[in-house]
């Protein structure tokens, strides 16, 4: 980053705050102001406008889900982060829902919050490995329930490369694809030629009349 991203940081345990708050500060990130709940987040996000909220969903005033949205309001151009101990699969859809641009689990290491968090500052955005897992399942599960994609298709490719199938099926460019998927536009790019040569087909036109022609 060439400038420090301001943070602002949302958790009810100060001991959590504190460490988190040293953790980011040697890794760069200028940690502007914490809070100690959802209505003191939003009056310190409205003054400040950090570039980044870190949010835990359990506190005693107004949890997360509640308070993300209303963080987003008071700061528009604020990213907001989950950051929680839940591995809840209705937490994880409804942040994403309302707008989380990230949903890390506490239980990751160090190192990685801080990667992700970068991310996040440079207009990425960030799932846990786990909860990235659980996503997936459902988005394949659920495209299979509803007949959108073939089970010829769900056997052989991946369950990215089927979600990546499906957004190109969409219409959807490679930057789009990244921004929907919380990954970068190489990373879509490889999924793109591992689904092709998966499907024996050289070019993503190719690759969706071959669904076509499979969804009959």
């Amino acid at each position: 980053m060439t400038a420090a991203a301001t943070v602002l940081l949302v958790d009810d345990h100060p001991l959590t705050r504190e460490a988190l708050a040293g953790l980011l500060q040697v890794n760069g990130f200028d940690v502007v102001a914490q809070a100690a709940g959802g209505q003191e987040a939003i009056a310190r996000a409205a003054a400040l406008t950090p570039d980044l909220i870190v949010l835990d969903l359990t506190m005693p005033d107004m949890d997360g889900l509640t308070a993300l949205p209303l963080l987003r309001q008071a700061s528009p151009a604020t990213s907001v982060v989950v950051l929680t101990a839940a591995e809840d699969d209705a937490n994880l859809l409804s942040a994403i829902r309302l707008g989380a641009a990230g949903y890390l689990l506490k239980s990751e290491p160090p190192e990685r919050i801080v990667e992700f968090l970068r991310g996040v500052a440079h207009g990425e955005a960030a799932l846990s490995g786990a909860v990235a897992r659980r996503l997936l399942d459902q988005v394949r599960e659920g495209s299979l329930q509803q007949g959108i994609v073939p089970q010829s298709f769900a056997d052989l490719l991946s369950a990215r490369e089927l979600e990546v199938l499906l957004l190109l099926d969409q219409h959807l460019g490679t930057e789009e694809i990244a921004q929907r998927l919380f990954i970068s536009e190489h990373t879509v790019r490889s999924h793109v030629k591992n689904l092709l040569a998966k499907l024996g087909v050289s070019s993503r036109r190719e690759a969706l009349e071959k669904l076509a022609a499979a969804r009959g």
